[in-house]
């Protein structure tokens, strides 16, 4: 059985998600220094990255209008141009041929896609039928908190299917051992859809104290972003997790952490700021654990798992039917 069969379950009707539009985590600001260039897989094609020498970030489609040489292969930044590696034609911020080793430049234009910077991390466009971007990255996207703790993995899903999670209240209790309940329904906002729930431990040694509660924040279908607070220690802590499509039932998820002081008073050495940073890192970075430990069991049902496209859904899953209906949006119409 086919991929496709195995994902829609149906060797004749129900194919595989296609690739949503929307924006896609594709590195950290800090892989990208000034001067590199990097390639990432992204919906089955090479998306080339670099970064001037001033610190703006570009994306631009991987091959050379001149004679087809990969950017991302040996290609280089001179000041703010993208230097091809075959025969040095230079391209400018717009995509514009600007510069050859011997006489003018021909017309020539590399495509670019368009790239956004927030939060230390790297979002790129993809629309269907090369559409311009439909919406922005909102502001509020984990305020300007920028990850100190980050991992990767590939996983045989659709973004849909990883995003899908956060409304599978069920599964927290089978799977994870961790109850959860809803303070408010899910809320679309056009792109966005926003939810807030509260979390515990079924062991939690204080019965019926949250263990957090948490304010989520989709963004299409490669950002969501949620924000646990922990008033008893004066902090909140930020948790991306961005699943971008390589290709056809394949992404790369990519899950980061921050934590910032919201309360000095409640942490011990936070009221001093040379002690804030390597404090907030070091919680950061346990919560970080804590989140993989829950993260890491829901990979094997990724991977194996089939979609669903008309689920057969019980009493307490309506979060998962609005959540779907959301998502709508996000595929070609036609």
């Amino acid at each position: 059985m086919t991929t496709q069969a195995r994902r829609s379950g149906s060797l004749d009707q129900d194919p595989e998600l296609p690739y949503p539009a929307g924006w896609f985590c594709l590195a950290l600001s800090r892989e990208l220094a000034r001067g590199a260039v990097v390639t990432r897989r992204f919906m089955g094609e090479d998306v080339v990255i670099y970064r001037t020498r001033t610190g703006t970030a570009h994306a631009v489609r991987p091959y050379c209008p001149h004679l087809g040489a990969h950017l991302g292969a040996g290609g280089t930044v001179e000041g703010e141009f993208l230097v091809c590696p075959f025969h040095r034609f230079a391209f400018a911020a717009d995509g514009m041929c600007v510069r050859t080793p011997q006489g003018p430049p021909p017309r020539a234009r590399v495509a670019h896609r368009p790239l956004r910077e927030r939060n230390g991390m790297l979002f790129v466009w993809h629309g269907h039928d090369e559409e311009p971007p439909a919406w922005e990255l909102p502001e509020t996207l984990g305020a300007h908190a920028a990850p100190t703790a980050w991992w990767a993995t590939d996983v045989t899903t659709h973004p849909q299917e990883i995003i899908e999670n956060i409304t599978d209240y069920r599964h927290l209790s089978a799977l994870h051992r961790q109850s959860l309940r809803e303070v408010a329904p899910p809320r679309p906002d056009g792109p966005l859809l926003h939810l807030r729930l509260r979390l515990a431990p079924e062991r939690f040694p204080r019965a019926g104290e949250p263990f957090a509660d948490q304010t989520v924040l989709l963004a299409g279908l490669g950002v969501l972003c949620t924000e646990l607070a922990l008033p008893r220690l004066g902090l909140l802590f930020h948790v991306w997790s961005l699943p971008t499509p390589t290709g056809p039932w394949r992404s790369r998820l990519r899950f980061a952490t921050a934590c910032t002081v919201i309360d000095p008073k409640r942490l011990p050495g936070t009221g001093v700021a040379a002690l804030r940073a390597p404090l907030t890192r070091s919680a950061a970075q346990g919560m970080h654990r804590l989140a993989l430990r829950v993260i890491k069991k829901d990979l094997p049902i990724w991977n194996h798992k089939r979609y669903e496209p008309r689920p057969r859904l019980a009493p307490g899953d309506e979060a998962i039917g609005q959540y779907r209906r959301w998502a709508r949006q996000f595929y070609p119409t036609g």
